[in-house]
């Protein structure tokens, strides 16, 4: 079965070129949007801060914009990292029937699997939000936060379980026949996605944090984080690069809190 799924022909490659120019288009809709809305009268709804002048909507609304600028920058950043692991099940289900409704099908379970954390993470920070609030020295001292969740960060890309779900990130093959059989397509393609969306949230929380606390309206450090992301999680070398990072967020984690 492996031969046969990584046998070249004209017609896989072409294929294959096909889903990487749609994810490359997906992903730049998806950027220039994001850079659209951070231009916009509505671009404070893409960062955490709390507004202090009353203007701030309802609670669920607030939450689901910022939710939907969250998941354009997932589509912008993450999915492209997950070309690898799309082109080996696009590789796989070829000759099945609707086969790119089942890769979408795929992306849809990644995608929304980094949704939900992006929202726990924006409900977590208006938790964090309110206990600053209360507490006078972190009120007066807010890089004490951003400092934190640099050393979190930092800390957690030495970590065993972020180079587990590593390892699970850069065998796409071996993680994809674990998992699928076939017998009930659409929903084992969902869940497919869902299992490497999780494994993907597993070993690049820690670095989207700090996106999140950079603000998502920023195409430079999309690209910057999303670079670093995609060579750790599908280069073999990857894992340098992670430690390399989190020596560079230590540093910038005293650097935050010093200054």
């Amino acid at each position: 079965m492996l031969g046969h799924v990584g046998a070249s022909n004209p017609l896989r490659d072409r294929r294959q070129a096909m889903l990487v120019a749609s994810v490359a288009a997906t992903a730049a809709v998806a950027a220039v949007s994001v850079a659209v809305w951070e231009a916009s009268p509505y671009g404070r709804f893409l960062h955490h801060a709390v507004p202090q002048d009353g203007s701030d909507p309802p609670l669920a609304l607030e939450a689901a914009l910022f939710t939907g600028g969250w998941a354009l920058m997932i589509v912008a950043m993450m999915l492209p990292t997950s070309l690898p692991f799309l082109a080996t099940f696009a590789a796989l289900v070829r000759q099945r029937p609707l086969a790119g409704r089942l890769v979408a099908l795929v992306a849809v379970g990644y995608g929304a699997t980094w949704t939900a954390f992006g929202l726990a993470a924006w409900l977590l920070d208006r938790v964090v939000h309110r206990a600053v609030e209360s507490v006078p020295l972190l009120d007066a001292a807010p890089q004490l936060v951003m400092g934190t969740t640099l050393l979190v960060a930092g800390l957690y890309q030495f970590s065993s379980l972020k180079y587990r779900c590593l390892d699970e990130c850069r065998s796409p093959l071996g993680f994809v026949l674990q998992r699928w059989q076939g017998l009930r397509p659409a929903r084992e393609a969902v869940a497919l996605g869902v299992a490497h969306g999780l494994f993907c949230v597993g070993c690049c929380w820690s670095l989207m944090l700090v996106m999140f606390g950079l603000g998502l309206g920023s195409l430079a450090w999309m690209l910057a984080f999303g670079t670093a992301m995609a060579v750790e999680k599908n280069l073999p070398w990857g894992g340098r690069l992670s430690r390399a990072l989190g020596l560079a967020l230590l540093a910038g984690a005293v650097w935050t809190v010093a200054t």
